[in-house]
């Protein structure tokens, strides 16, 4: 236990689209938490989103580092252990966890933490400028230090590199986690995934550990594309020139035996595109929404016929307890690649960098490096 309060840089966003580098000040744990200082910090479509939230706010929700201090109560954490960060933080408690939600957990979501008798002023116990300042997701790991519940940190294998283990918070479990525990993907099952960014290429991976028989990669980066074939797509499909989707319908029925995908996700992050999975998936199939696009969308009725199933999942359905341990082993045995999804690395003064890198379809997944 540590009872130091420590000051490092941290990116605070404004709330109205603009962001600072800055020293922020962050307080020794309470009970029930734990300070990690961060090491590497993943970068997506919503930390670019958050510049819009609610401000000031310390970005950033992916993310592994070292355990600093443990406060009272905390068990099973030594400090200087690698760890990784979850931002859907499960109590263990309430109705949505004690039904194995985890993801949705009143605590961290509708509930909220300061409802449930947060005693302190401000919850989150860290200041910008001399004033409290929210962390995005209870995290905010765009900073030298995050204060959290222990119930968002994770032991991680000694010998997997911390500027790779960061994305397994988000990224790698969102995709990952949305074929084999939401749409439980089986062997010889067909598989459409509409954007092979960070998280689309990682539903091939799902995909491709599950056993999928047919697993169809779709994008207009050729780069990306040739990236899903290395991580397991058997066929790739090109958008471009094909604004109404007539030609990628076409032949995904044509590569699916005429009926459809059994299985499809749209991880584009527009919203736009977020009902084609129903056009893509056969009769009875499953359509998924795995990106969080956010914006209002259309659909025709008569593309939920005939006995589809639609589904925005939350953070592909993880039980950090038993996901997490999953993906080490997977990685450790060779089937779960991480290295390669990670095309760019930028220092905290780059991030608006790394925004533009990603939003024009140059990266494919970068890492903040912050220790």
């Amino acid at each position: 236990m540590s009872s130091a309060t420590v000051t490092g840089p941290a990116v605070i966003a404004d709330g109205e689209g603009r962001f600072v580098v800055d020293t922020i000040e962050v307080d020794p744990p309470g009970p029930g938490e734990v300070r990690v200082a961060i090491a590497a910090a993943g970068v997506c479509h919503t930390d670019h989103a958050s510049l819009c939230w609610p401000g000031p706010l310390v970005m950033g929700h992916e993310g592994a580092g070292h355990v600093e201090a443990t406060g009272e109560g905390v068990e099973g954490f030594v400090v200087g252990q690698p760890v990784l960060l979850n931002w859907a933080i499960p109590c263990g408690n309430c109705f949505q966890c004690a039904r194995g939600a985890d993801p949705l957990c009143e605590r961290t979501h509708e509930l909220d933490v300061p409802r449930l008798g947060d005693s302190r002023a401000h919850p989150g116990g860290t200041r910008w400028r001399g004033r409290p300042v929210d962390r995005a997701f209870h995290l905010g790991t765009f900073a030298s230090h995050a204060l959290v519940r222990a119930e968002a940190v994770t032991p991680l294998p000694p010998n997997l590199p911390l500027e790779l283990a960061c994305i397994l918070g988000c990224a790698v479990m969102t995709g990952v986690g949305s074929a084999i525990n939401v749409a439980n993907v089986l062997p010889g099952d067909a598989v459409a995934v509409l954007g092979c960014g960070g998280v689309g290429l990682n539903v091939i991976q799902g995909a491709r550990i599950a056993g999928a028989g047919t697993i169809i990669a779709i994008d207009r980066v050729p780069a990306r594309l040739d990236l899903a074939v290395r991580l397991g797509a058997t066929h790739v499909l090109s958008t471009d020139g094909d604004a109404d989707h007539v030609r990628l319908l076409a032949e995904v029925r044509e590569l699916t035996g005429g009926r459809g995908a059994d299985h499809a996700f749209e991880a584009t992050g527009r919203p736009e595109l977020a009902f084609l999975p129903l056009q893509l998936v056969r009769n009875g199939g499953n359509a998924l929404q795995v990106s969080g696009a956010h914006g209002p969308a259309t659909l025709p009725l008569t593309d939920l016929f005939w006995n589809k199933r639609y589904m925005a999942p939350l953070y592909g359905g993880c039980v950090p307890s038993r996901d997490f341990p999953r993906l080490y082993d997977w990685h450790a045995q060779g089937l779960l690649e991480l290295a390669s999804l990670v095309s760019h690395r930028y220092r905290l003064e780059s991030l608006d960098r790394a925004f533009v890198d990603m939003l024009d379809g140059r990266s494919t997944k970068g890492v903040l490096l912050v220790a």
